[in-house]
């Protein structure tokens, strides 16, 4: 029996290594690719949750004493709503009940940007005697709308005006913060898409703290969902 030399053993040993980890190789690269064929195959986007899971119940009438309710154009203006077709389209209805809650003697209070020379959109200008706050997305930060709203005697807030998931949503929610009764005005609210829209408003009735899923009319300290057309002022 032959006996091979020691570099020819260390020498075979070499090469049945170096296959042994090329075969390796080769199965990680063919799972991987298979991984990666898996993981492309599947959706790019989770599918919805139920409609159940974030339903949005169906906007309610509510009557409101003009005494004690400000009503609030947020942000109608050139920076921020003359770009966005849907925020225009929604000009007349917030038009319509601002004529309404004038002619009752409600507060009426506008809101624009800190952009400079932003100005509020002719179709619901402001009248010379009428306020304007110049804020961010709340706009009771930084500016005297507390005050003007305590010293009107205001308990009920209506919103309209843009964006839903912006200036509406976190001034609705600091003015819950703040012991108000809100209603929003869903066809006076506009967003950048039909789905921030529907999540905007669901989210205003599930806000942490001040919910009302079941949308009751007027929940002291809550959002009412109504509409410009529900909106009726009494006494």
């Amino acid at each position: 029996m032959s006996i091979l030399p020691v570099n020819a053993v260390r020498r075979a040993l070499l090469a049945a290594g170096v296959l042994a980890v090329a075969t390796v190789a080769a199965a990680i690269i063919l799972i991987a690719a298979g991984s990666g064929a898996a993981t492309a195959a599947q959706p790019a986007t989770q599918p919805p949750a139920s409609a159940s899971a974030h339903s949005v119940p169906a906007p309610v009438p509510v009557s409101l004493d003009p005494a004690t309710t400000a009503y609030l154009v947020l942000d109608d203006t050139a920076a921020v709503c003359t770009p966005n077709p849907s925020c225009v389209a929604t000009l007349p209805a917030a038009a319509s009940l601002l004529a309404r809650a004038r002619a009752a003697g409600a507060t009426v209070i506008f809101s624009k940007t800190v952009n400079p020379g932003d100005q509020v959109l002719s179709q619901v200008a402001p009248l010379p005697s009428e306020h304007i706050v110049a804020a961010r997305a709340d706009k009771f930060f930084g500016t005297d709308l507390q005050q003007t709203l305590t010293d009107d005697g205001i308990k009920t807030l209506v919103l309209v005006g843009t964006k839903t998931n912006g200036a509406i949503m976190y001034t609705a929610f600091e003015a819950s913060v703040r012991g108000f009764t809100v209603v929003v005005a869903e066809d006076g609210v506009s967003s950048n898409s039909g789905y921030i829209q529907r999540y905007s408003l669901y989210q205003l009735l599930n806000v942490p703290g001040f919910p009302n899923a079941q949308n009751t009319p007027l929940l002291p300290g809550a959002v009412t969902l109504s509409t410009t057309k529900l909106v009726s002022f009494t006494g």
